[in-house]
């Protein structure tokens, strides 16, 4: 399971550059520090994934800690990107990821 995750950040990754989401700016450390679900108070979604999701189960996967036994990170994507056809595949990838972690 821990492989599949991990090539699952990978195309996340992969995904947000080739859609151009992936941002060269760091967010503030009171951005980084949100408690809000998804930080959607601070900052868009996709930087969500990029600095707080992905490093933190990446840390996770490295320190060979527990992963999260359930997730649900595809609904916040359907919500902010439903309406954008071309980001249907980081949906679906995220909606398998879901689904890794849940299964």
């Amino acid at each position: 399971m821990t492989q599949s995750i991990q090539q699952n950040l990978n195309l996340i990754e992969h995904h947000l550059k080739q859609y151009d989401l992936w941002s060269v700016q760091t967010p503030s450390s009171e951005q980084l520090s949100s408690t809000t679900p998804f930080a959607y108070d601070v900052m868009p979604f996709e930087q969500w994934l990029q600095f707080i999701f992905i490093p933190k189960i990446q840390f996770l996967i490295d320190s060979e800690q527990a992963l999260p036994s359930s997730m649900s990170i595809s609904p916040m994507a359907e919500h902010v990107w439903g309406q954008q056809t071309q980001l249907q595949p980081l949906i679906e990838l995220l909606k398998a990821t879901d689904k890794l972690f849940n299964d």
